[in-house]
């Protein structure tokens, strides 16, 4: 099951748009920003039992 979260960039500030997968479960992976291109560190954390999920970025390269 695809979501979207919204997130800003930890680089350039900007707000971006994530597609999730939330059928995969929790999971940590790097994806790039789409207005600056760098790679940022995605945790996604889904609950099953509370049909509930979080994502938080943080920069790759910190």
């Amino acid at each position: 099951m695809l979501e979207e979260a919204s997130v800003t960039c930890p680089y350039c500030w900007e707000s971006i748009v994530l597609d999730v997968d939330l059928s995969a479960g929790s999971q940590t992976y790097t994806e790039d920003c789409s207005v600056c291109c760098q790679p940022i560190l995605v945790h996604l954390r889904v609950d099953d039992l509370d049909e509930a999920w979080t994502v938080d970025v943080e920069a790759e390269n910190a």
